[in-house]
């Protein structure tokens, strides 16, 4: 397992009952889980701090209710990083605090290279695996994403951590197209990086199923490829699928041809107010 566990500006106070109670910055908020299947709550007492609670509709989808007037974003830090959250629909607050031990891997790789290094950034939501990597000295991230509105919003965690715009490139697009057109221009990257969801369309309504894409979706980013890779990445919340399965793509496909070394697991933060640790998804990860 590899937990998150250098947040100072966040943590998961609680959880039980089918939700967790998390303190960003000074905010405390309240939201559904799906790994939360158990119903005793460590401190119950802890609960009616929350700011904002995120609570389900029966009929699907949710909503926000406000004990607190909220900002309408604010930051939190991780180390050097910085980023803007706000709640936000279907839950979501703009960024997934367990990813810092991939950020943490990101910019030891980057750094510890000792040449220039150019990263592509796949399904990159918020862009915290893009500020990681600018931050990191990449001499160009490449920053993709379907949704017009969460390129924008990735732009500004860049301008948050004071990062030069100039190494990033963002991009409104669908990745499989995306890879196909960087084939085609002769565009290689040392650094592959990619959080695709279980589902979801692209900006002209392509599919993305995460069982039946993403073995060729790797094939393909390995023709953009360069001659000698540094990692590449894989982070999945898909359920049913285990890291071992993802593990075992990344063994057929990129140690296959490149040698190195593949390792899968769980990816989790810890619960401050009791001795559980949240499941929050798995990495796979290739490098050399």
């Amino acid at each position: 397992m590899w937990l998150t566990d250098k947040w100072t500006d966040f943590e998961v106070i609680d959880a039980g009952d089918g939700e967790k109670l998390e303190r960003w910055g000074n905010i405390i908020l309240r939201r559904p889980d799906p790994q939360v299947i158990w119903n005793e709550k460590s401190r119950p007492d802890l609960w009616k701090n929350a700011d904002a609670h995120y609570i389900r509709s029966s009929e699907g989808g949710g909503h926000w209710e406000y004990k607190n007037s909220l900002p309408q974003a604010w930051q939190v830090s991780y180390g050097d990083l910085k980023f803007n959250v706000k709640t936000m629909g279907f839950k979501h607050t703009g960024l997934f605090p367990e990813q810092g031990t991939n950020w943490d891997f990101i910019i030891s790789k980057i750094r510890s290279a000792n040449r220039p290094i150019r990263v592509l950034n796949l399904f990159a939501y918020t862009g915290g695996a893009t500020v990681a990597a600018a931050y990191a000295g990449a001499v160009e991230t490449v920053h993709v994403d379907a949704s017009k509105g969460i390129v924008a919003q990735a732009k500004e965690n860049i301008v948050a951590s004071n990062l030069s715009a100039e190494r990033v490139r963002f991009i409104v697009d669908d990745v499989q197209k995306f890879a196909a057109r960087e084939q085609r221009r002769g565009r290689q990257y040392d650094a592959i990086i990619m959080d695709p969801p279980s589902y979801g369309r692209g900006p002209s309504g392509e599919v993305w199923k995460f069982e039946d894409e993403l073995f060729n979706l790797i094939e393909n980013c390995m023709k953009i490829l360069s001659d000698n890779p540094l990692f590449f990445m894989i982070n999945s919340y898909t359920s049913g699928i285990s890291p071992i399965v993802v593990s075992n793509i990344l063994s057929l496909t990129l140690k296959k041809v490149y040698g190195g070394k593949v390792e899968s697991d769980e990816i989790a933060l810890p619960i401050t107010s009791s001795d559980l640790i949240l499941p929050c998804g798995a990495t796979s990860r290739w490098y050399k």
